[in-house]
């Protein structure tokens, strides 16, 4: 199961490429981004992919700042729902606690973390692995964030500090120029710390009742995505489970934390069933262990789950209309 973004949020790097004099769509493509799920409400990408994107862009956009235009070229659409929910908020600490609240409409991982100090409200980016710490990205989101504070609160707002993993680049006079603030290179972590006072002010923009309702479309939205992601879920479990042999539905249930009976209504409102997804799993894996020659039937049965390798020739042909030695013989 790999965790994914929203698309659209990828409409910003696809303008950027623009402004650049790059075609987006060929980077897109190659790296697995079908362009038109950015159109699509509740297009996801795979992350490592957007990663990749990110290093390709780094590597053929000949500035080292480049990141710091993203500023320019977002909009509250890019962010779904939670864009307008968050321009709507009473103050800015509300907004930020809404990107945390609901972060899952962008992102399967968690991308920030609030923290106050005496400073000020300290918003800190999390990867959930070091390589996932890339300079171009991290100065994109810290000036599209600083963006759509001083768009909801006043022009003029400056952090209190503003701290980046990456070295300091030939081109540091403009972070120093949009931020307005001083700017930490080769620090621990990237984050923007902005003060008290302007984080709890009253904003002139704000409208509960449109917050409310852009709220309640996030809700519906994750619910949705948890209905779509169970599947994935249950999969991951039988993976991690064919090898002890003792895959039913009742031990799937067990490691998901909720009883056979949920499982089965939430697979029934994904239009599947347990057995089907055990017997696809079992079918793909098969097909992959076959092609490689050094695994043998008894080895296949047992990594499938099967008790003998008879069931697995019976369930394999049964499958592909061959013998697995035969689509062995075959591949």
């Amino acid at each position: 199961m790999h965790a994914t973004n929203n698309a659209s949020i990828l409409i910003g790097v696809w303008n950027l490429l623009e402004f650049y004099r790059i075609d987006p769509e060929p980077l897109f493509r190659e790296m697995s981004m079908d362009p038109e799920l950015m159109k699509r409400p509740g297009g996801r990408y795979r992350l490592d992919s957007i990663d990749n994107l990110w290093r390709k862009a780094s590597k053929i956009i000949d500035d080292p700042c480049f990141g710091l235009k993203a500023a320019e070229l977002w909009h509250p659409s890019n962010f779904s729902a939670l864009g307008y929910a968050m321009l709507a908020s009473n103050t800015l600490r509300t907004a930020f606690e809404r990107m945390d609240r609901y972060h899952r409409v962008l992102s399967d991982e968690r991308p920030i973390t609030l923290d106050e100090t005496e400073e000020g409200l300290t918003l800190t980016l999390v990867f959930s692995h070091k390589k996932r710490d890339i300079p171009a990205r991290n100065d994109a989101i810290l000036a599209v964030t600083m963006s759509m504070c001083r768009l909801n609160y006043i022009e003029d707002l400056a952090p209190v500090s503003v701290t980046l993993t990456h070295p300091k680049p030939s081109c540091s006079a403009r972070f120093y120029e949009y931020f307005r603030s001083p700017v930490f290179f080769e620090a621990p972590a990237n984050s923007l710390t902005l003060p008290i006072e302007a984080v709890d002010k009253n904003l002139p923009g704000s409208n509960p009742q449109l917050a409310q309702l852009n709220d309640q479309v996030m809700i519906k939205y994750l619910a949705q995505l948890d209905q779509d992601h169970i599947t994935q879920k249950v999969k991951a479990v039988i993976i991690d489970l064919l090898p002890s042999g003792n895959v039913t539905d009742e031990s799937v249930a067990r490691e998901l934390y909720m009883s056979s009976r949920k499982l089965q209504r939430q697979l029934r409102s994904n239009d599947t069933t347990f057995t089907t997804l055990l017997n696809e799993i079992r079918q793909d894996l098969a097909q992959r262990y076959l092609r490689e020659q050094d695994i043998s039937l008894t080895e296949i049965a047992f990594l499938l789950g099967f008790s003998e390798s008879s069931a697995f020739s019976r369930a394999f042909k049964r499958w592909m209309g061959v013998s697995p030695s035969e689509y062995r013989t075959a591949a």
